[in-house]
């Protein structure tokens, strides 16, 4: 599993939303809830208020009375510009710090009979799109998408190609793996259909931070993987490390650092370890946002120095690589989060149009992700047709998701951009944020821009809450967690 996604958070944000977040991630699809567990002393004035990888959040999300119908939903959009997202629910293991949408250990017969809801739900989608939908960029994220075979993944490329015409070697496409199933087999599915970044989730080369972090790996497994993964000649390799773990230590955290560096992936995510509701160490509950800080700074001047380039609080990339962002999956230069649509199919992926973002049930406690799976897998066509939870986007939300998502990357937010959307300066919608953000050192402000400072860098966990409107702070602190 990597975090990247989503749900790219996209991306990864996106279902990721793909790493993008240009997707919400990306790892659009496969975020974290947007505050920390309820034992972890949580501060007001804390830096890790949350992850924020899309806006709003699934917490957010309702259900939908009535439910719409997909070809309404859709009917006036534009889709000559899409991200495209599959969301495989699945892992070999579940990670202490894990809040994905994911189950462990499914047999064959359910991961068959997930593929065979996937192929129904992309008929339905695909009809709801219209006329020939074009995607510019796609992800595949989870859970871990290599969690299939060899075979299973070959049938999940075939159907996305054929059902949702998709040219999937054409376009920027990533896919997340894990130690443990970035097999040659596995990976050379994956480079022979067109796969151009590959994510990997070590967290840790230590093995005893590893398991701290209930992820139970061993370093020589980490280097047979990267190794495997190199050797398919992927353009872009990323992995991903947490800091913040129980034990460690500057000397461990430069350890796995330059661990990773020896391998010079073209990105790198570093992500601070949250403690948050229904994961394995949500019940730990203790503050640690000085050792947090401390070692996010340790690692921001690490990378800087070894020539990599800072596009987000977490994501790192070599100098050259494109215009990817921590919003955006991959590399499309045509792809635009603020202004394009998503498209996720899987349980558990989440779309987006102008003013509707829905997804299926969401949850993170493994009997509830079970259930809500096993529904999935056994719904005809017909349901695939209505969207089920989700949050109409009012023109406040829209002028905040611009905010976030243009604000939370080093590139900072155009004014002239902004002013072009939304007829207005973004001073004139947003000045109690911003000017707080700037009395704290964390905003640099000119007549074209607007900047986080490196301290405002390595303060978006609470810039990006403290832009959320208040109907979704409310649907937030009323959301059941299960």
């Amino acid at each position: 599993m990597s975090h990247d996604t989503g749900e790219a958070g996209m991306a990864r944000e996106a279902g990721a939303d793909p790493h993008s977040p240009r997707v919400d991630l990306p790892y659009p699809e496969a975020g974290s809830p947007v505050r920390e567990g309820a034992d972890s002393h949580h501060e007001a004035d804390s830096p890790y208020q949350g992850y924020v990888y899309a806006y709003p959040h699934k917490t957010a999300y309702r259900e939908l009375d009535p439910r719409p119908r997909l070809r309404d939903v859709w009917a006036g959009e534009r889709t000559d510009a899409l991200f495209l997202y599959l969301h495989i629910p699945f892992c070999e293991m579940r990670c202490g710090f894990c809040n994905l949408f994911t189950r462990t250990g499914a047999p064959e017969e359910l991961t068959s009979a997930y593929l065979d809801a996937l192929e129904r739900q992309a008929e339905a989608v695909r009809d709801a799109l219209g006329e020939a939908p074009r995607f510019v960029t796609a992800a595949i994220g989870g859970g871990t998408p290599t969690y299939l075979s060899a075979s299973e993944l070959t049938r999940l490329f075939d159907l996305t190609e054929r059902v949702m015409g998709a040219d999937l070697r054409a376009i920027p496409l990533s896919v997340e793996t894990s130690p443990a199933t970035a097999t040659p087999d596995r990976l050379a599915v994956l480079a022979e259909r067109g796969a151009t970044r590959v994510s990997i989730g070590v967290q840790s080369f230590i093995d005893a931070e590893a398991r701290a972090a209930v992820r139970p790996q061993r370093r020589a497994e980490v280097e047979a993987a990267l190794t495997a993964i190199r050797a398919q000649g992927f353009p872009t390799l990323n992995i991903d490390l947490i800091y913040g773990i129980d034990g460690q230590t500057p000397d461990t955290w430069r350890h796995s650092l330059d661990a990773a560096l020896a391998w010079r992936p073209e990105e790198l995510y570093l992500y601070p370890l949250y403690v948050r509701p229904l994961t394995g160490l949500g019940k730990q509950g203790r503050a640690w946002d000085d050792q947090r800080l401390e070692l996010y700074r340790a690692g921001r001047d690490h990378l800087l120095a070894a020539g990599y380039e800072q596009v987000s609080m977490r994501m790192f990339r070599l100098p050259g690589q494109g215009g990817a962002t921590e919003y955006s999956t991959e590399y499309s230069t045509e792809y635009c989060c603020q202004t394009d649509g998503m498209v996720g199919l899987g349980c558990g992926a989440r779309s987006y149009t102008r003013d509707l973002h829905y997804s299926y049930e969401y949850a993170v406690s493994a009997r509830h992700v079970r259930a809500i799976i096993d529904e999935y897998v056994r719904l005809p066509r017909a349901e695939f047709e209505v969207a089920n939870v989700g949050f109409r986007m009012d023109d406040e939300d829209l002028r905040r998701r611009h905010v976030v998502q243009s604000l939370l990357q080093a590139d900072g937010l155009s004014r002239a951009d902004y002013l072009k959307r939304f007829g207005t300066d973004v001073f004139a919608d947003f000045d109690e944020e911003l000017t707080r953000f700037a009395g704290e050192g964390w905003l640099e402000v000119d007549d074209h821009l607007l900047r986080l400072t490196a301290e405002g860098l390595a303060h978006s966990d609470a810039v990006g809450p403290a832009l959320f409107s208040g109907l979704v702070r409310k649907l937030m602190d009323g959301y059941e967690e299960r």
